[in-house]
């Protein structure tokens, strides 16, 4: 039941900002699989400005916005694709009221490639245990495992079309990635920093790895870009790409910026190109929560009801810590604006673009699984597969996603003071 809070009459200026979304909140079920109890009305508490934002946030838009990113395919860093998505991404961010955009710039020239040893762990059967039950990350795996990797050869991918648009390999270079930001009015000198990574790999449309993350990014980008929202603090919302080759382009930017933090330019200006970083909140893949493997290696088709929102840190960390504190406090958003899915802390954070940040900052990842203990054992079987597109996935498994922008949105608006003008 929803509680006494959610029961206020939305003020009438409010109207037509949340008017939109409160109809398809009331029709839409919890869940879009099986048998379940209809949703109970959403009515929005006025006099709470983060759930007048979160209810800003529909499922519609967010499917919209990974859509729109698939249209360049895997979008592989060092290509066309990649710096076509690049344009489109900066494109739909000035067109939310985000004038403050820009891009950082860098260079990216990979390693000669390692040959694997046969018989290695990427060579490992279906459902063989694990040499070693520790996880990337830390954590010990469990249960039935399936063999994981990153699918590199085009005949996999049924989809004619799709085959040709991901055709242009990689090249060393120049890369760009994007950012806009949402300037404070009393605090401009601070910031949170909210991430996704717009890079995929492995002959889809990487339409979860990571566009899933990448709308949620955008969309809260829109939301807190509308003239009506203020926020005390400023907020970043950041398209890293590179993070399929090791994190490259969040790596840049710590190198580019890190120094720069907190300082006023031009001095007595009031402006804070590179504000004092006070947290990172990074999302990679956001949809698929099926549950662990069956005993014959399958994947259950739905989502599972019980499916969560993970929210990890590094407790081997320098800032472990306040990341914890951090990862709780989104915790607590998700209790209280989230619809549907419950959100679950741990301490393993691995593999996002978060972890260049971990020694400095507070910083977390949200994600759909665990990324080592679940992720790496198999639990999402579309992962760097060409089966990655947008028509693999169900409104159940676009709706987690949502719920993890809810759960975001939730504790940044908190974390930033801000407000909706009425």
């Amino acid at each position: 039941m929803l509680s006494r809070r959610f029961r206020v009459p939305l003020a009438p200026a409010l109207v037509a900002w949340v008017a939109p979304v409160i109809a398809p909140a009331i029709a839409s079920p919890l869940h879009a699989q099986g048998a379940v109890l209809p949703a109970a009305p959403v009515v929005i508490d006025s006099t709470d400005p983060v759930a007048v934002m979160v209810s800003q946030l529909d499922l519609g838009r967010y499917k919209a916005t990974i859509k729109g990113l698939t249209q360049f395919g895997d979008r592989r860093q060092g290509t066309k694709r990649n710096r076509d998505a690049v344009d489109w991404i900066e494109a739909q961010l000035k067109s939310y009221g985000c004038t403050n955009t820009e891009r950082i710039t860098y260079e990216y020239n990979p390693p000669a490639p390692t040959p694997r040893p046969a018989g290695g762990a990427g060579n490992a059967p279906a459902n063989r245990p694990p040499a070693n039950p520790v996880a990337a990350g830390g954590g010990r795996a469990r249960g039935i495992r399936t063999r994981t990797g990153v699918n590199n050869d085009s005949l996999r991918q049924p989809d004619a079309r799709l085959r040709a648009l991901n055709a242009e390999p990689s090249t060393p270079g120049m890369r760009q990635e994007v950012y806009c930001t949402k300037v404070g009015t009393t605090r401009p000198d601070e910031m949170y920093i909210i991430g996704g990574h717009m890079d995929g790999i492995g002959w889809g449309e990487a339409a979860n790895d990571d566009a899933s993350g990448s709308a949620i990014v955008m969309e809260l980008a829109r939301i807190f870009a509308d003239p009506r929202v203020q926020t005390e603090r400023s907020v970043r919302f950041m398209l890293w790409n590179n993070e399929e080759t090791g994190l490259n382009g969040a790596r840049a930017y710590v190198d580019q910026r890190a120094k720069l933090q907190g300082i006023e330019e031009p001095k007595g200006s009031g402006k804070y190109p590179e504000p004092k970083w006070l947290g990172m909140i990074q999302h990679d893949m956001m949809m698929f929560d099926h549950g662990m493997p069956k005993a014959d290696g399958s994947i259950p088709k739905d989502q599972r009801p019980e499916a969560d929102v993970n929210i990890e840190f590094q407790s081997n960390s320098k800032m472990a810590k306040q990341s914890a504190e951090l990862a709780w406090l989104l915790h607590g958003a998700n209790a209280k604006y989230a619809t549907d899915h419950p959100a679950q802390v741990g301490p393993h954070m691995t593999n996002t673009d978060s972890g260049p940040f971990q020694d400095l900052i507070a910083a977390v990842s949200l994600r759909e699984n665990e990324r080592g203990t679940q992720v790496g054992s198999g639990w999402d079987p579309h992962w760097h597969q060409p089966t990655d597109v947008f028509a693999t996935f169900s409104d159940a498994d676009f709706r987690l996603g949502l719920n993890a922008a809810q759960t975001t949105l939730g504790a940044v608006a908190k974390l930033v003071g801000a407000t909706v003008k009425k």
